[in-house]
Parts: C-alpha cells; sequence; structure tokens
C-alpha cells in the first residue's frame, strides 16, 4: 500500500483528495495537516469525510509518508513540498509553485520571490494526457490548474497537428469553490448568486501556464493567448468555450472539415480513460464528482472559426482528482485507479 499524507487537507482540494482516497484500493491515507485545525480529528471537522478518523496534525508532524499532496497557496506550498521531498517522499503539488519553467515568469505574476527556484528543472507538469511519459517515474508533480485542464485539453489535438493559427480565446467559467474557502466580498452569496462577473481581464495568473504548454508543444508558432475567466453561482464546475482559426486552410470551413476535426479529437483522445469527445455540446453537471473531461469540437460555418467546448470539475479533474492520477503514474500502478467514478447528476 501507498502510504499518503495531505499538506492543508481544510482546503476545498484537500478535502477533495481525502474523499477520494478514502475508497482507493492501493493508498493508505495516514496522516493530513491544517493549520487552523490542528490537535482536530478529520471527520469531526468535515463530517461528510464519514469514518476517517484521522488526527489533523500540524504540518511539521507529517513523517512516513510515501507521497505528499500539497493543497496549500503558492509560496507557503513549495516550502513544504521541499520539506517533503528532502523526507523522501514523491510530491504532487496542487498550487501554481512549479507550473511555470521560468522563475522571473513566476515572480512576475505572483509577486513573489520563488522560495525553491531549483527544483523548476525537475518538476513535471501534471496534464496527464500530454506528459504521461515524462510522470512515470518522476518525484515531483505540478498539477495544472483548473482553467488551463480544460483549455489545454481542448486545444491540444489540435496544436499538436499544427492546424490552427496563433490566435487562441478562451472564454471559462467557473464555480465559486475555485476561489478557494478564504473570505472575500465577490464570493458572498448575496455577491454571487444571480450574478455573473467577469475577472482577470488584464491577464489572469492561469494565463502564462495556458501560453507555455502551446508553446512547448508548438514552439515554430508565437502564440497570442487571451484568456477571460468568469465566476457563475454555482459550487463546481468550469465550462470554457475556445475560438481559434484553422492554420493556412488544413481543416476546410465545411462539412468535410467538420468530420475531419471530429476525426482528430476522437484520435487523440481514443485511449484517454477521463477525455470524452462528445456528440452534443457538454454541460458541467455531466461531469460533477468526477475525473471525466468532455470535449466537443465543432466549426462555425459562417464566421469560419472552430469552436471547442470543455467541461470539466475543477475540484476532481481540476485539482484532487488529476493529482491522484499524477500519483498512479508516478507509482507504477493504473491511473484510473480510485477514480472510477462516474459524475452525480442531477
Amino acid at each position: 500500500m501507498i502510504k499518503a499524507g495531505i499538506i492543508n487537507v481544510t482546503g476545498y482540494a484537500g478535502m477533495e483528495l481525502a474523499r477520494l482516497l478514502r475508497f482507493h484500493p492501493e493508498v493508505d491515507l495516514v496522516g493530513v495537516t491544517g493549520r487552523s485545525s490542528a490537535g482536530r480529528q478529520l471527520d469531526e471537522t468535515f463530517p461528510h469525510l464519514d469514518s476517517m478518523d484521522l488526527p489533523i496534525v500540524a504540518q511539521d508532524e507529517l513523517e512516513g509518508v510515501d507521497v505528499a499532496f500539497s493543497a496549500l497557496p503558492h509560496k507557503a506550498s513549495a516550502e513544504a513540498c521541499v520539506v517533503a521531498l528532502e523526507r523522501g517522499a514523491k510530491v504532487v503539488d496542487i498550487s501554481a509553485d512549479f507550473r511555470l519553467r521560468d522563475v522571473a515568469e513566476y515572480e512576475s505574476w505572483y509577486n513573489v520571490q520563488h522560495p525553491a527556484p531549483h527544483f523548476l528543472e525537475e518538476a513535471v507538469y501534471g496534464l496527464t494526457e500530454t506528459h504521461r511519459n515524462d510522470i512515470i517515474g518522476s518525484r515531483l508533480v505540478a498539477n495544472p490548474g483548473c482553467y488551463p485542464t480544460g483549455a489545454l485539453l481542448g486545444l491540444a489535438p489540435l496544436v499538436k497537428e499544427k492546424l490552427i493559427g496563433p490566435d487562441v480565446i478562451v472564454d471559462s467559467k467557473s464555480g465559486v469553490s475555485g476561489a478557494g474557502r478564504a473570505l472575500s466580498l465577490n464570493v458572498h452569496f448575496s455577491e454571487a448568486n444571480e450574478n455573473v462577473s467577469a475577472y482577470g481581464l488584464t491577464g489572469h495568473r492561469h494565463l502564462p501556464e495556458i501560453t507555455q504548454e502551446l508553446q512547448e508543444t508548438d514552439p515554430d508558432i508565437e502564440w497570442s493567448v487571451t484568456f477571460t475567466p468568469h465566476l457563475i453561482p454555482m459550487t463546481r464546475g468550469i465550462l470554457s468555450t475556445i475560438y481559434l482559426k484553422p492554420r493556412d486552410n488544413r481543416i476546410p470551413i465545411s462539412e468535410d472539415g467538420q468530420k475531419r476535426l471530429r476525426d482528430v479529437y476522437r484520435d487523440f483522445y481514443a485511449d484517454e480513460p477521463f477525455v470524452r469527445v462528445t456528440d452534443d455540446p457538454p454541460q458541467t453537471k455531466q461531469t460533477l464528482g468526477s475525473n471525466m473531461t468532455q470535449v466537443y469540437p465543432v466549426i462555425d460555418l459562417r464566421a469560419g472559426r472552430i469552436v471547442v467546448i470543455t467541461t470539466l470539475d475543477n475540484l476532481v479533474k481540476g485539482a484532487a482528482g488529476q493529482a491522484i492520477q499524477n500519483m498512479n503514474l508516478m507509482h507504477g500502478i493504473p491511473e484510473t485507479e480510485g477514480l472510477r467514478g462516474i459524475a452525480l447528476y442531477p
């Protein structure tokens, strides 16, 4: 059995990790940490984690684990990850601390000095479907952000096959759990309910992550990405609408092009257990609580654009589920272990 620990179980991603690991057949969750809840029992603090009789301990008390999941905020997460690595654990970091390869880029977007820049070269970007071979055998994986997961899974087939031009527009809507548990005015019920708002219009921290991965996949293009996130009044889920132009008519704007586009996606994701190319535009409830991403590519014949819709659960495939998928690969077990649950609907 793999002995696992969760650093900062008291955030939404940490809680979701505990829920999913509870019935993982290859994992024994032996330790969880929390800053404000240290000294309390996990299932008493969070009654939905029924029968998980674990004490929440201080961060420095997490020892003897084979894998540590860090769900701390940025900067604090990197510091905790280094300690876990030095103690011999493999690490999946759910924060942003090891996602960007350029330390100056990270420090510019996150306005902090990186506490462990020497690990950036070693860290593997954990979008499982595109970095699987690098994840296998690695000891430090940077779990992707929730928005980039949906965006990049929608873009990957076209970028890999060099079928689109450099201009990319990603319009994303997310439920309020993506903002975390910290109190802030914009997620108060009276502010968020019956309301939709755009944010990050001059640059969101997930933008350089999307651009980095596009650039590494096709370095011959200077990518120009517009990313606009929106907050919508629901708890979980992300729906992204991606607008693209075909490169040099490589996908014709026609019914034949429509068929070719769908074939590109179906071929690319044919063997992926957690990406489904759908026949109809997907909805966020169709992925609620599951590790699945649904992808729907279509051509707007009037405007001459490719439009790709993706949906996922921001706390599962966008955080905890993908982290477990990566852990499975790091330990040489089937990546679907512990993640076979289907969506909760309606």
